[in-house]
């Protein structure tokens, strides 16, 4: 659908592959030198993985299909918010793996904090255990919840698309780029022991050139919103470096670090103390980057329509454009952070911890950090932004 969509699209517009091909040309190099470094990367931080032996015991997981309730204890508990507490006695179909086709008896387990009731015809995730003799049994792992998240992330692409046409496309693709970075290049280089801040910076920064040249092409308003990016980022981490420093706290602190402590206690050289500074930088890139973009684009709409006007006049109106966007954009970060923590803030307010007591937590020091440093690099993007983007424009001008 999607590509058709496109077609249709370029066909309406009377644009041909030929046009794009000589229009974005940069573009085109760009992004293609970008993928080769991506697979080099990524062939490189994977050569080394040693191919798992499967024992003489193990456990797998596939899919499978109920097909009889056989019994059935559950019962809701008022006192957790009428959540059931049970297990139930049934038969599943596999519907992948090894043992495809055969119908086990399992159980499904179901509290408050984990299972869900079942019912004949509901998709699952079963757990199979294989000992050395050769028998098997099985245990509901999960409801098979990968339809209905394929389901919403379609819905979220067509509704991008139809909404940002070509556009939108572009950023899908970007973000779909973005991720891949993330899962396949950042993450198993910090598993090997790369510097952890160093990293992070580098590969967001490969991100930003990569997703403003599928966006926009290698052209004046690109090249600034990118510069501005790199220069927001990057005072968001010195931020968060500076407040790390003052309040004596850093990634060691991470309420989920813990499994993260024990990966590097059994041999995984992973670096844990600038965690934290990560994932603000990780955080901010998304909204620096969209401020750095909105300024640069406005002064190139701007210069355009009045390319008599010098740099201060550029900076200026730059300026009175960020002005706008502070507020908006430094609500939706601290939301983010807080809407993140938002069950463990009811927790903590319904213990009604004094004032000292709870903001000299580790929690609250990493969370004010967090959403702080980001915004900071998002609010710091503007001036920087708007400047860059004014002296290129103006000595555009000059030539």
């Amino acid at each position: 659908m999607i590509f058709f969509f496109c077609i249709n699209s370029f066909a309406k517009n009377n644009i041909t592959m030929i046009d794009i091909l000589k229009k974005e040309k940069t573009a085109i190099a760009v992004i293609i030198i970008a993928l080769i470094v991506f697979f080099a990367a990524f062939w490189w931080l994977n050569s080394d993985k040693a191919i798992a032996e499967q024992g003489s015991e193990y456990v797998e997981y596939e899919k499978g299909t109920v097909v009889t309730v056989l019994s059935d204890t559950l019962e809701q508990d008022p006192a957790s918010d009428n959540a059931f507490r049970g297990e139930q006695m049934l038969t599943v179909k596999v519907q992948s793996g090894q043992y495809k086709g055969e119908e086990l008896l399992t159980y499904n387990y179901a509290g408050p904090l984990y299972g869900v009731p079942l019912k004949e015809g509901d998709k699952v995730v079963i757990s199979i255990s294989t000992h050395a003799n050769g028998d098997h049994q099985a245990v509901v792992y999960e409801y098979n919840r990968i339809p209905a998240l394929a389901i919403v992330i379609v819905l979220f692409i067509l509704a991008t698309i139809l909404v940002g046409g070509k556009t939108g496309l572009k950023s899908l693709i970007g973000l779909f780029f973005t991720v891949l970075c993330l899962f396949a290049i950042l993450i198993p280089w910090l598993l090997k022991g790369a510097p952890t801040l160093p990293a992070t910076f580098v590969v967001c920064v490969f991100v930003a050139l990569v997703s403003f040249t599928i966006l926009g092409g290698v052209h004046r308003k690109t090249i600034c919103a990118f510069l501005g990016t790199v220069s927001g980022t990057a005072i968001a981490m010195a931020f968060g470096l500076m407040a790390q420093s003052l309040t004596r706290i850093n990634g060691l602190r991470i309420s989920d670090v813990e499994p993260l402590l024990q990966l590097r206690q059994t041999g995984t050289p992973i670096g844990l103390r600038g965690l934290l500074i990560a994932g603000i930088i990780i955080s901010a890139l998304g909204a620096v980057m969209d401020v750095a973009m909105s300024i640069s684009s406005s002064l190139e709409e701007i210069h355009t329509a009045n390319p008599d006007l010098d740099s201060r006049q550029l900076f200026k109106s730059g300026m009175n454009i960020g002005r706008d966007m502070v507020g908006t954009m430094t609500n939706t970060l601290i939301l983010a952070f807080l809407g993140s923590g938002f069950v463990l803030i009811i927790y903590l307010y319904s213990l009604g911890l004094s004032f000292y007591q709870l903001f000299s937590s580790a929690y609250a020091s990493i969370e004010v950090i967090s959403g702080i440093s980001s915004s900071i690099g998002m609010i710091l993007a503007i001036p920087l932004t708007a400047l860059i983007s004014s002296v290129l424009l103006a000595r555009d001008k000059s030539k």
